[in-house]
């Protein structure tokens, strides 16, 4: 049977609660993954899923009916005690030696929608192929449950465990930094403060409560999205202030004096300190969206650089087969080394926090530092709601001209990405998840960054 309302994007399924996103089609998604799990994936004589949920509506029923279903097609199941980060649950996949897991959560998403993520053995996003195969099983086979034991598992505590031992917690300790960091009622819960557990760090949280409205907003982090961490960022004396998204999965941050850092840069920052302080050896990954700054600093650093299409999961296979330092991906997902192949907002911020220790430099002096070195570039993003069948990426394609800038390179492997002859840049991509095309620009002055958005704007939706 083909349900062509179950459609898995750039990470994972995601839809309306209660509209597509319903009890029925969540148990015809577990039968279709337990299909894939006992069909084709020969290699694992026991076949075993971890499975996770985030604070959103009904994410711990969906997980247990996820569960039930996995579990009575004969596979053993590893059941969360509690919401946690994606990549706690990442972490577990890996240490349970399981076939892979699943993660309820819709991210970034508006509080109406739920989602299904799937984890590849490796810890990291399923690619193409195996959603692919989730997709073509989709209602062949019928939903069977059974009275069969689920294992309910503490993910978090192997997970804190490991991150300790990541950090380098000997140097942090005597730290007085203080750290705002806002939890925007995702699943990252209290895990920094179990993490700094025995250091000096001054750590406070905000909207770490519960919350599946989401203050009438989403966890995305994103300024529209920060004013009250950026606020208080500006009112009070708070060394580093750190955002992470619905599922943990993603990092933002902002400076003393209330302005938001955008992923781009704290990318760049990751890579000086891994490569500077921890040396670190590997090339580095951006997105085709990504800063061009990232390209500056391979290049004075001498690393490689992959440019992926957007989306973690392209980081993800890089990390799996090549040695890499740092990859990311604008909207904050961090890729570490010596890790799961998976994004992890919580040990990105606190390798800012770390950096600062090492450099004795504060968080403003070390992106003013880096943006010496490196260059300053201004980077701006609209996701603009409309149908994208109706945008003619074809025709974007041959557009010699943005706002007086000769157009020296396109760039067309996911969406179309417009270079300008003085490194500007202005890029659209249809949404892998959301009724929108995304537009991106970047230049050397903000006006400049603004208004080849707007250009953008009035090219797809006059």
């Amino acid at each position: 049977m083909f349900h062509s309302e179950i459609k898995f994007g750039t990470d994972g399924w995601r839809a309306v609660i209660s509209d597509t996103f319903t009890f029925k089609n969540v148990r015809i998604v577990a039968q279709a993954v337990a299909d894939w799990v006992n069909k084709d994936n020969p290699a694992f004589t026991k076949k075993t899923v971890a499975v996770g949920y985030d604070n959103r509506f009904l994410s711990a029923e969906y997980a247990r009916i996820f569960a039930e279903v996995l579990a009575g097609n004969g596979i053993t199941v590893f059941l969360s005690d509690t919401s946690l980060p994606t990549p706690a649950l990442s972490y577990g996949v890996v240490r349970l030696k399981a076939v892979g897991g699943i993660m309820i959560t819709a991210s970034h998403n508006p509080p109406e929608f739920n989602g299904i993520k799937i984890k590849t053995a490796q810890g990291g996003a399923a690619p193409k192929d195996i959603t692919g195969t989730v997709e073509s099983y989709l209602g062949l086979s019928p939903v069977k449950t059974a009275d069969r034991p689920i294992i309910v598992h503490d993910f978090k505590k192997e997970y804190v465990a490991f991150i300790r031992g990541y950090l380098d917690l000997t140097k942090i300790k005597g730290s007085k930094y203080k750290v705002l960091t806002d939890i925007m009622h995702g699943s990252g819960g209290d895990l920094m403060v179990r993490i700094l557990k025995g250091t000096r760090v001054r750590l406070e949280l905000m909207r770490a409560d519960v919350n599946p409205g989401f203050d009438g907003s989403k966890p995305e982090p994103i300024p529209e999205c920060l004013g009250a961490i950026m606020g208080r960022m500006k009112k009070e004396k708070v060394d580093l202030g750190l955002v992470l998204d619905g599922d943990a999965d993603r990092i933002a941050a902002v400076s003393p004096g209330g302005d938001f850092v955008s992923p781009q840069k704290i990318l760049g920052l990751l890579i000086l300190h891994l490569v500077g302080n921890r040396k670190v050896q590997g090339g580095i990954v951006k997105t085709l969206c990504g800063t061009t700054m990232i390209d500056n600093i391979a290049r004075k650093l001498g690393r490689k650089l992959y440019e992926t299409p957007v989306g973690f999961k392209y980081i993800s296979d890089l990390m799996v087969t090549q040695t890499i330092v740092a990859g990311g991906e604008e909207a904050g997902g961090m890729g570490l080394p010596g890790y799961i192949p998976e994004r992890d907002g919580t040990l990105a911020g606190l390798l800012l926090l770390e950096m600062m220790v090492y450099n004795k430099r504060n968080f403003k002096q070390l992106i003013d530092d880096m943006e010496k070195e490196f260059g300053r570039y201004y980077y701006e993003r609209l996701d603009h709601a409309m149908d994208a069948k109706k945008v003619d990426l074809n025709a974007l394609k041959i557009i010699t001209s943005v706002l007086g800038t000769k157009v020296v390179g396109v760039k067309d492997f996911d969406g179309v990405k417009l270079i300008g002859e003085n490194e500007d840049w202005l890029m659209f991509r249809p949404s892998g998840t959301e009724p929108l095309v995304r537009i991106y620009s970047e230049a050397k002055s903000l006006k400049r960054a603004k208004d080849l958005l707007e250009f953008g704007r009035k090219l797809i939706d006059p």
